[in-house]
């Protein structure tokens, strides 16, 4: 048997029969309370990544001991049943919760690898293990998806910034009575205009662009807070058309500088749909890992490929893997709801695609292509319980069922809320977000409230998000269309807006957000018939300016103030008199303080 034949068979044995790897069993894994999970965290206070069980594992992988703060990893042993005892170095986390162990050199595909250390905790010393199963790793096709069709009259240019082309963002109902202040974040690509991760006012105006390269897409773009601070986030880098991407995470300070950059461990490179800072100083991110799999069973190829979602909690500061998940581990693929294609083409079967830590040791997954939202402890790896999809753990009253769904969240009072996509193919007419009640004493699952655009119909093939702001207010963002509305809490339409024809935006969200550029202002000059000139002037980032003052003179060094204009979006003209030789702006803001001034131009 080669070796691809051997790691296929092991994959198909632990993914498909094993009931150990979690998931064959209709009920949970464990009381909807968590007691068991709590009392098994009691007593051994560490979990080791790869989890128990794990059929899939990167050759390349780190073990990771994560406990308590002050815990203390000695005496590692791992072992693979093909290549042997392992030597490594151990790591520390920035956190102070435990290590890495990395090792010297790779596993090999198919081989089961036995792990064992000494763990020094507060509670005394303990043993720590786990066993996994190393993946044969699948090679997919890179291509990208199709650059589809958009308007150029809705694409943005500046003469100021001639860098600077995004798409237009058009405000077709303006914010009303009620709506949330704040600034929209949205991450266009696709279609016209240039993609990157993009600021605009609540009337459409920019107030930030940061342009990306040709082939390169953002996405999950938001205000997350990074070492106590306000910080910009998000995704970078190829969308593949096999249905994930391959890129980075980034964070960016309040004067738009990189600051940290997150990339996926083990061998993985970061998919674009999950990017979660914490306080303690680490990120959850995912990755998507095709392996070569016997997919007899499920009627596809006996030498196919599936794609496993991954889920990390990597340490920020030190770029360590912490905790890992892999969905084969603990999610059969009887619960999809795409059949496996014939051939190499790597079957999607789960598809995670949010994920959002909750309050007792666990963390709520969304996988698009089950339908099912799955509460995973985080010690075991376990799914504690199912929400939708062919094995839920709850029954589900009227309107709460959910198809094809994104951005899975835990919500005060012991809600939860999803965005309902409906599509691809189409269960409903329209998408929808859910606000849903889960009684775990009559598992059972109600509705409370979805918002729903009442004047057009909205129907979302993929992407798309709903957020909780502040007052009770939500924002629906609907991906692939690209549009976007907010509604106040009884389902009335606040503010809503789009992107230019052919675009997309995976999420959108609104905050307060305060920058301030690096740099100078910018300014250019375009003469007129009239013997005058057209002087325009904008400041990427800037959100405290308000005014432009105008600067003019016979020399650079005898400039003198000419007057003054309110700021008018993102770029604002101003007509300059022939007299003055030279010219130059001064941002200022609300007190008439200078935040910045520009170069001099030939007037």
């Amino acid at each position: 048997m080669s070796r691809r034949s051997t790691a296929a068979a092991s994959l198909t044995a632990a993914a498909m029969a094993l009931p150990g790897c979690g998931g064959v069993s209709p009920a949970p894994s464990a009381p909807l309370n968590g007691e068991s999970a709590t009392a098994a965290a009691a007593a051994n206070p560490v979990t080791v990544s790869p989890l128990p069980g794990t059929p899939d594992a990167s050759a390349a992988s780190q073990i990771s001991f994560l406990g308590e703060s002050g815990s203390r990893i000695s005496g590692v042993e791992v072992v693979g049943s093909r290549s042997g005892a392992h030597a490594g170095v151990l790591h520390a986390y920035s956190t102070g919760t435990g290590a890495s162990f990395l090792p010297r050199r790779p596993f090999l595909a198919g081989e089961r690898v036995s792990v064992r250390a000494s763990v020094r905790t507060a509670a005394g010393p303990r043993v720590a293990t786990t066993t996994f199963t190393v993946a044969d790793r699948a090679a997919v096709s890179q291509v990208q998806f199709a650059r589809e069709d958009g308007d150029q009259r809705a694409v943005q240019h500046f003469l100021s910034a001639p860098g600077l082309s995004p798409s237009s963002v058009t405000i077709t109902t303006p914010a009303r009575p009620g709506a949330s202040s704040g600034y929209l974040f949205l991450a266009p690509y696709q279609g016209e205009g240039a993609p990157g991760p993009m600021i605009a006012d609540q009337r459409g105006s920019l107030v930030w662009f940061h342009p990306l390269p040709a082939g390169q897409a953002a996405a999950n773009f938001g205000v997350q807070r990074f070492a106590g601070k306000p910080a910009l986030t998000w995704w970078q880098g190829r969308t593949l058309r096999v249905g994930f991407g391959v890129g980075e995470d980034v964070i960016y300070d309040a004067a738009y500088r990189r600051v940290a950059t997150i990339r996926a461990g083990n061998g993985y490179e970061a998919d674009l749909h999950v990017l979660r800072l914490t306080p303690q100083g680490t990120a959850w991110i995912d990755a998507f890992a095709p392996v070569h799999a016997n997919l007899a069973s499920v009627h596809g190829a006996r030498d196919g490929v599936i794609s496993d979602s991954v889920i990390q909690e990597i340490d920020v500061a030190t770029g360590l893997v912490m905790w890992e998940w892999h969905a084969l581990g603990h999610v059969h693929v009887d619960e999809s709801r795409v059949p496996p294609p014939r051939g190499s083409y790597p079957w999607d079967y789960i598809h995670v695609n949010s994920l959002d830590p909750g309050p007792a040791g666990d963390v709520l997954l969304s996988a698009r292509n089950t339908w099912t939202l799955y509460d995973v402890d985080l010690h075991s790896g376990a799914v504690r319980w199912r929400l939708g999809g062919r094995r839920s753990s709850f029954k589900l009253g009227p309107g709460a069922r959910f198809y094809w769904q994104h951005d899975g969240e835990f919500q005060p009072g012991g809600l939860i809320s999803v965005f309902d996509n409906a599509a691809d193919p189409p269960k409903e007419d329209q998408s929808r977000a859910l606000l849903l009640r889960v009684d775990s004493g009559t598992r059972r699952v109600s509705l409370v409230r979805q918002f729903i655009n009442p004047t057009r119909k909205l129907l979302a093939a993929s992407q798309g998000n709903a957020v909780r702001l502040t007052g009770g207010n939500w924002l629906v963002g609907y991906g692939r269309l690209p549009s976007f509305t907010e509604f106040d809490r009884s389902g009335h339409v606040l503010l809503e807006g789009s992107l230019g024809r052919g675009v997309q935006d995976y999420s959108t969200s609104l905050a307060r957000w305060r920058g301030q550029p690096p740099g100078s202002p910018s300014v250019a000059l375009r003469r007129l018939g009239t013997g005058g000139a057209l002087l325009a002037a904008s400041w990427n980032g800037a959100t405290r300016m308000v005014a432009w003052r105008v600067l003019g003179g016979q020399a650079p060094s005898r400039l003198k103030p000419l007057l003054t204009t309110p700021r008018r979006g993102f770029e604002t003209t101003i007509t300059v008199s022939p007299r003055e030789r030279y010219v130059a702006v001064q941002a200022l803001d609300g007190a008439g303080n200078t935040l910045g001034t520009s170069a001099t131009v030939i007037g």
